[in-house]
């Protein structure tokens, strides 16, 4: 192997003192054509993802698809790309098209190293899987995070909702402690909305709701009947919210902290079971077996899949239990 990779490395340099003395400009005929041929593709691809974002919206606007692991998967993908602030960037098709290039490179890379294609398959599809479930906890505790400072913004608002719920906003807004920097936007859009963009009082808070989402469903509702069905003491429905959320920070440091703890219990014994590997593997001939032999690659694919597919199955209870928790506050 060392010698071939060697030859290689001369071969190239010697081709590129022949192509510069010659001007051949070889190697930039080479570059222009992957470049053209990557356009192309691109280009082609982003017809072809064109086409089936809008047969998708097409059927989900016809009628709501049955729950199977494809409208599983573009719930999933579409929550972590907006998430993470990709939605504008990327379509769930254009990610579809993206993992499976990434997918694919990753396991001819894996293919060349280990010089078996079907154990090259099962890795790369456990650490998809890896990575799914890493992205989705992360974007779960982007949106616990989002909810938090949700409930603090109301927290700082309820109490001044008595004299006018844009006159509580606007007071709350002059001090950036209480409203959390990337929820600020927002709020201010609400503002401009109702002084300078001609919106009413409601289409701006309907506005407001559809970029905080449902977490903040309870209190726009609240704040459309009070705008325009002030009665004296009325405003005190709004202390009802953050009574509520006081309960819901203690539900969530509850179900958080469970969480962590199934987390570290299963990091635990996959350590403890990765460590008794490493001391195996002193043995010889467990070394040659599980390293070298078909046998023993095998056996290493399917523990690393079974070690990922586990850590996901822990993360959809969690996202489970989040949504269903969700779902009995509306």
């Amino acid at each position: 192997m060392s010698n071939l990779i060697i030859s290689f490395f001369i071969g190239i340099a010697v081709f590129n003192v022949l192509s510069t003395t010659l001007e051949l400009h070889i190697f930039m005929d080479i570059k222009n054509f992957f470049v053209n041929m990557a356009d192309e593709l691109a280009e082609n691809l982003g017809q072809y993802n064109f086409k089936r974002r809008t047969a998708r919206l097409k059927r989900e606007n016809i009628a709501i698809e049955k729950e199977n692991i494809f409208v599983k998967y573009n719930r999933l993908v579409e929550n972590i790309l907006i998430d993470f602030n990709l939605d504008k960037r990327l379509t769930l098709e254009s990610f579809t098209s993206l993992l499976a290039i990434v997918f694919a490179l990753f396991v001819l890379i894996v293919t060349f190293f280990i010089q078996d294609v079907t154990f090259s398959l099962l890795i790369a599809i456990s650490i998809v899987i890896g990575l799914f479930t890493y992205f989705t906890m992360q974007s779960r505790m982007m949106q616990v995070r989002r909810a938090e400072a949700i409930s603090d913004a109301e927290d700082a608002i309820c109490p001044l909702a008595h004299g006018g719920v844009l006159v509580a906003i606007k007071k709350v807004m002059e001090n950036e402690e209480y409203i959390h920097k990337s929820l600020r936007p927002y709020f201010y859009e609400f503002i401009d909305n109702c002084e300078m963009g001609g919106y009413s009082f409601r289409q701006a808070m309907e506005l407001l709701n559809r970029r905080l989402g449902s977490r903040f469903d309870n209190f726009a509702k609240k704040a459309v009947i009070f705008e325009y069905n002030e009665r004296k003491g009325m405003a005190d429905v709004f202390m009802d919210i953050v009574d509520e959320n006081a309960v819901i920070r203690e539900i969530n440091a509850k179900k958080e902290e469970r969480f962590r703890q199934m987390n570290r219990d299963f990091i635990l014994k996959v350590a403890i079971i990765v460590l008794f590997f490493l001391y195996a593997l002193s043995s010889a001939g467990f070394r040659n077996f599980i390293l070298f032999s078909g046998a023993g690659k095998f056996i290493n694919s399917i523990s690393l899949n079974v070690i990922c597919i586990s850590f996901a199955a822990g993360q959809a209870l969690q996202g489970s239990l989040e949504l269903k928790r969700r779902g009995s506050q509306k």
